[in-house]
């Protein structure tokens, strides 16, 4: 009887120590798993990185869409200039009356040729006697004379360029206020989306005028360049021509003259 007893008491433990064993073996560390875990947890963590990033761009967009819709005064008034396009050149005498045609043209652009001929010496023709020059003297004269006649043309050629811009400044810096207005505009007229293209349209092309007009007073001073260029570039080639004639003039004219001088002190 006291054998049955202590089995029965020790049949508890067992079941109890058998259960352990088995929950104890059934526990079973996979890699795999573990690191699908992990990578789990850091797309997640990602994921609410860039959440907070875009809500943070979101806010600082709004942001700055309030600041210039209630103060666009603010921003836009830094980059604002009083000055016009391009300022008129102010006439400040006129002391022998040749002058103003002069700066009259250069702020207008019309009347190049007969202002600058006006404030300047008046082209001399062709000099007496020019036919009956040698030809090296005839080719001196000549390109000289051309050198003048290009200056003349490329000077008033530029005058009227830049007095044609200069005219224009007064147009383009009134498009200039006007889309400076319709940027500040509070009408919602003025802050749709087709709106905003039209101005940026208008803008680019003030943009390209403005590149074209440097580009065309590039063109002239270039074109100045060259004159100057070629009076240089003439001085030196009539330098060597007379080097080349003196030997010539010399054998012909003054070899003579000191032979005969020379005779004459013999007797």
């Amino acid at each position: 009887m006291k054998r049955i007893t202590l089995i029965l008491a020790f049949a508890p433990l067992m079941a109890s120590a058998g259960a352990r064993a088995q929950f104890g073996s059934g526990i079973v560390y996979d890699p795999t798993q573990s690191a699908h875990a992990i990578q789990q947890i850091e797309q997640g963590q990602n994921i609410f990185t860039n959440s907070v990033k875009l809500a943070d761009n979101a806010i600082a967009t709004y942001n700055l869409a309030h600041q210039m819709a209630m103060a666009p005064q603010s921003l836009y008034q830094p980059f604002l200039s009083p000055s016009t396009y391009w300022m008129m050149l102010n006439q400040t005498a006129n002391t022998y009356g040749n002058s103003r045609q002069w700066t009259n043209s250069v702020n207008t652009g019309t009347g190049a040729s007969y202002s600058y001929q006006q404030a300047s010496i008046p082209r001399t023709g062709q000099i007496s006697g020019y036919g009956n020059l040698s030809t090296s003297a005839q080719q001196q004269i000549a390109a000289q004379g051309a050198t003048a006649d290009l200056n003349d043309s490329v000077t008033t050629s530029n005058m009227q360029t830049l007095g044609t811009i200069r005219a224009n400044s007064q147009q383009r810096q009134a498009d200039i206020n006007n889309l400076i207005s319709a940027s500040q505009s509070i009408d919602p007229a003025q802050h749709t989306e087709l709106a905003t293209l039209q101005r940026i349209n208008q803008a680019l092309i003030l943009l390209i005028q403005q590149q074209q007009e440097a580009n065309q007073i590039g063109q002239a001073y270039t074109l100045q360049q060259i004159v100057a260029q070629k009076q240089q570039q003439d001085t030196l080639k009539a330098g060597f021509q007379d080097t080349s004639n003196f030997t010539g003039t010399y054998q012909t004219h003054v070899a003579p003259a000191y032979n005969g001088g020379a005779q004459a002190l013999t007797y």
